[in-house]
């Protein structure tokens, strides 16, 4: 058995998840500042969620194809994006994006605005009450958005094997390698594999109810 199906989507979980990081809050803030087309805005970039993954991967296919725009400027370089390492991970950042970006969006509006407002009357900029008061107050939500980023990021299948297909030791991940074993008829390693993502799923689920149980229990203690 073979285990680069694990690396592969190890890698690409890991990074797909910094990029939504980064991405996912820096969008959520300026949407949650945002006064026109937020609606349009927010259903552009939470579509990906309510989607079949298969149909995301068809639009990435379009976007990025040897016949898109993309493409062609790619292959002038003599390089392509399809079918490559570099597909697992924009497919896994597209699909599991919207839920780093709801996640933080919900708690910079739900955060209170009597803050700001005395932060601006202290002379600290936007970008300051941004990093100094938003950010840290918002850390549990956050850490919660991430963690259920990475796992939905790891688990993806429709959106990979439509840009970046099933080669193994490439772009075989583990969701992909369990449809072609099923697909053999080797049913003992497909249950190896989704052993495997069950136990690391359940391990995620469990760290972020710890982290949001000792969150609870830290503001139980400085309310006392």
């Amino acid at each position: 058995m073979s285990y680069s199906p694990l690396i592969i989507s190890l890698k690409a979980a890991i990074l797909s998840t910094a990029i939504d990081f980064i991405l996912g809050i820096y969008s959520a803030y300026l949407i949650s500042k945002s006064k026109r087309f937020k609606g349009v805005i927010d259903g552009i970039l939470t579509l990906p969620l309510v989607l079949p993954p298969t149909v995301v991967g068809f639009f990435l296919l379009i976007l990025l194809g040897k016949n898109s725009i993309m493409g062609k400027i790619l292959l002038k370089f003599n390089t392509s994006i399809m079918f490559s390492r570099a597909a697992t991970i924009i497919s896994a950042t597209v699909v599991s994006f919207p839920l780093m970006y709801r996640t933080a969006r919900g708690a910079f509006e739900q955060f209170d605005r009597d803050m700001i407002y005395v932060a601006r009357t202290l002379g600290l900029s936007e970008h300051e009450i941004f990093r100094k008061i938003m950010l840290p107050n918002s850390f549990s939500s956050i850490v919660a958005g991430t963690i259920l980023t990475f796992a939905r990021a790891l688990g993806e299948f429709g959106a990979t094997i439509m840009i970046a297909g099933n080669i193994p030791g490439k772009t075989q991940t583990m969701s992909v390698a369990i449809y072609s074993a099923v697909q053999a008829g080797n049913r003992q390693l497909a249950y190896r594999w989704v052993i495997l993502m069950a136990a690391i799923s359940f391990f995620v689920m469990v760290l972020m109810n710890r982290f949001e149980k000792d969150k609870i229990l830290k503001v139980g203690k400085g309310g006392v």
